[in-house]
């Protein structure tokens, strides 16, 4: 029977298999063996016996390259350097490296190579620090600035050097005072600015002030009421700004750059707020925004609206409602992103809340009067030209002549004189003249020392320290009575009561709601003295003069800390005199502060003692302001302001009076009528009078003077 081919496989496969079991046998015992003799020489060591000499290694092999291979050369010190060899992975082999004595002969033989003239000249490497940018010598400063001040004398005045040099100083001087300006140093720098050739850098004024705004949002109404000053002394330089302003912002806003054109906006609502620009400028803006409104447009525009809305209500109402009737529509229709339909509402509620937190200045910016202010009528639709040649620089032949006239310019806008100084030198001269004749009249006389001198400490630091005693003092107090005794206790001099009233008054105003300590402490420190009614009675006309610098929140606790002293007849009524209600004369704070006063006066006495206090015969010619019947218009703004606000019962005499206003101007008309007729008649009858009796003079003359030729006749 034959064999099938399957079998023969499977038995060579067993013959294999058998020879592999049999070689790793053999391995594992050589390589238990190897561990075994180990072992013993480990125990050898360990009993202390001599350790038996390493076994020699056999003689590797060479192959038949190595040993073809030359002997390396030995140099005189013996060093052998070996030909080692490595195959790299891809199979190169690495050259032997050459001896040190075999790179000396090398080095040696290019030197030698070399031509005899660059052999015998001496190379030296260049010193990196002398042929960069940062090496070189160093000078100390005042060298520096003697080395400059030769190096002007060389060049003179004239030379486009110099005035290169100048120029690049007054862009760094620039940029610097306007990078390190903040509200505390504004007074500061406005000083330093202006020691500066402003006319020759409006352009680098113009640039710094918007890189600087472009960098730092945070700080535009400072740098707004840094131009605004500016603006002032040059107007030529804040219209530049201006119209650098509006071009970049059309730029941005057609570009579609979002953070760019949300800046130069609040640079924009800034410059309007400050009255440096016109405010028909932001409703154009706001009109370009929301033509086509966008998401991005949109949020614009309700930023915009937030930094300038405030001016805007008291400038242009009518403007401002439209651009509301505006957003209004944009919502319902819907079209844009949840996110920026919030944003509107949340404009809303702010426009709700009169701009309560986004006043259009601030207390410390309001730098410049109202009649100062120069205001530029730039629009949107204007052709601007930037004028950016200003801002490079141009070689100027009348150097000198534009330094003296900038120097006059600068005297006049610092105030600086030299009138002031002539005069006293020379006062101190004639003194000098008078007191040598003096000296050749009389006999020497020793001069006393003045050893009382009077020391005048104009920092107020004894002010300031007297202030924070009493918020110490108001702010550790449990009740009124215990804070009232305390602070009689600090000896107050006679004249600072009105500290304690301002700082009661400031106290009360920063509470975020209005505290009965506050009202039952001023009505204590009132009745104690006198002087301290007629120190809250100044405090009163000073804060309702600057009642539109206060937020509502303080205005609400200001007019609530008066009608407490009010109705308590703490204060006397006569305070009222200072507020004259009409549409001239009052503000939308005003208004609001003589509300609350009003309410919180009706709310403690009542309706009924209310108007019987304001009906008071004496009191009248105090409350003219407050009821005034001078003219009718005014008459009826405030019979409409106390109706809106709750307090129509206060009106009825006005009512009245406005009633028969029509009847009493004619009876006046007619009895200054009648009183000038009367006049007139007076007047001819004493002419006709004086006729008659020049007449009768002249007729008795004539009589006297024929009785005369009568009797001379006779005679």
């Amino acid at each position: 029977m034959a064999r099938s081919p399957s079998r023969s496989r499977s038995r060579s496969r067993h013959r294999r298999s058998r020879r592999r079991t049999r070689s790793a046998s053999s391995s594992s015992s050589s390589s238990s063996s190897s561990r075994s003799r180990s072992r013993s020489r480990s125990r050898a060591r360990s009993a202390g016996a001599t350790p038996s000499p390493p076994p020699r290694k056999k003689p590797r092999r060479r192959d038949e390259d190595d040993a073809n291979a030359p002997r390396p050369p030995r140099d005189v010190s013996g060093d052998v350097t070996p030909p080692r060899r490595r195959d790299d992975a891809s199979g190169d082999v690495t050259p032997p490296r050459k001896p040190m004595q075999e790179d000396k002969q090398e080095d040696s033989n290019t030197i030698s190579n070399k031509t005899p003239a660059v052999r015998s000249k001496r190379t030296l490497l260049p010193d990196a620090r002398s042929t960069g940018r940062t090496g070189g010598v160093y000078v100390p400063p005042f060298k520096l600035a003697q080395l400059r001040a030769q190096q002007q004398e060389a060049l003179g005045p004239n030379s486009e050097t110099l005035q290169r040099r100048t120029w690049d100083a007054l862009r760094k001087s620039l940029n610097g005072l306007i990078n390190k300006v903040n509200v505390a140093n504004l007074g500061n720098i406005l000083p330093e600015l202006f020691q500066e050739n402003l006319v020759r850098a409006r352009g680098l004024l113009a640039r710094a002030i918007m890189k600087a705004q472009l960098a730092s949002p945070g700080f535009t109404h400072i740098y707004a009421a840094l131009v605004a000053v500016l603006n002032t002394k040059m107007p030529e330089s804040g219209e530049l700004l201006v119209k650098r302003v509006v071009f970049r912002f059309r730029r941005a806003f057609k570009r579609g750059d979002k953070v760019v054109a949300i800046a130069l906006v609040r640079f924009i609502a800034h410059l309007v707020n400050q009255q440096v620009v016109h405010e028909l400028l932001a409703l154009e803006v706001l009109t370009l925004l929301l033509a086509n409104p966008t998401d991005d447009s949109v949020e614009v525009a309700v930023n915009f609206t937030k930094e300038c809305g405030h001016i805007l209500a008291e400038l242009c109402p009518e403007g401002l409602r439209a651009i509301f009737e505006r957003f209004r529509g944009i919502l319902h229709e819907g079209e844009i992103d949840k996110r920026v339909q919030y944003t509107i509402e949340g404009l809303f509620a702010i426009r709700k809340g009169g701009f309560a937190d986004y006043p259009a200045v601030h207390e410390q910016l309001d730098l410049v009067e109202s009649g100062d202010q120069i205001t530029h009528e730039t629009t949107l639709e204007d052709k601007i030209d930037c004028e950016d040649k200003l801002d490079v620089f141009r070689f100027d032949p009348d150097y000198e002549k534009n330094e003296r006239m900038w120097s006059a310019i600068k005297k006049e806008i610092l105030g600086e004189s030299d009138a002031d100084s002539d005069s006293s030198s020379g006062s101190e001269d004639d003194g000098d003249d008078d007191g040598d004749d003096d000296d050749d009249d009389e006999p020497e006389q020793p001069v006393a020392a003045d050893n009382n001198v009077a020391i005048q400490d104009y920092t107020e630091q004894d002010l300031v320290n007297l202030r924070r005693t009493i918020y110490l003092t108001i702010m550790s107090s449990i009740t009124h009575e215990e804070c009232a005794h305390k602070l009689m206790k600090l000896n107050i001099r006679p004249g600072q009561e009105k500290e304690i009233c301002s700082m009661l008054i400031e106290c009360c105003s920063q509470e975020r709601t209005y505290l009965r300590y506050y009202g039952l402490l001023s009505e204590r420190f009132c009745l104690i003295k006198r002087e301290y009614q007629d120190a809250f009675d100044e405090c009163f006309a000073e804060q309702y003069s600057l009642i539109h610098r206060l937020e509502t929140n303080k205005l609400r606790n200001v007019a609530k800390l008066f009608a407490h002293l009010l109705f308590t007849d703490a204060l006397p009524w006569t305070v009222f005199e200072y507020i004259r209600l009409n549409e001239e004369e009052t503000t939308s704070s005003s208004r609001i502060f003589i509300k609350i006063l009003c309410q919180e006066l009706s709310e403690h006495l009542g309706m009924k003692t209310l108007k019987e206090r304001f009906l008071d015969q004496i009191m009248q010619p105090t409350f003219a302001g407050l009821f005034p019947k001078d003219n009718p218009r005014n008459t009826r703004f405030a019979i409409n302001f106390f109706t809106s606000i709750g307090l129509g019962g206060l009106t009825t005499e006005l009512r009245e009076y406005l009633k028969n206003a029509p009847k009493m101007i004619m009876e006046q008309a007619k009895a200054a009528a009648e009183s000038s007729d009367s006049s007139s008649d007076s007047d001819s009858d004493s002419d006709s009078s004086d006729s008659s009796s020049s007449s009768s003079s002249s007729d008795s003359d004539s009589d006297s003077s024929d009785s005369s030729s009568d009797s001379s006749d006779s005679d």
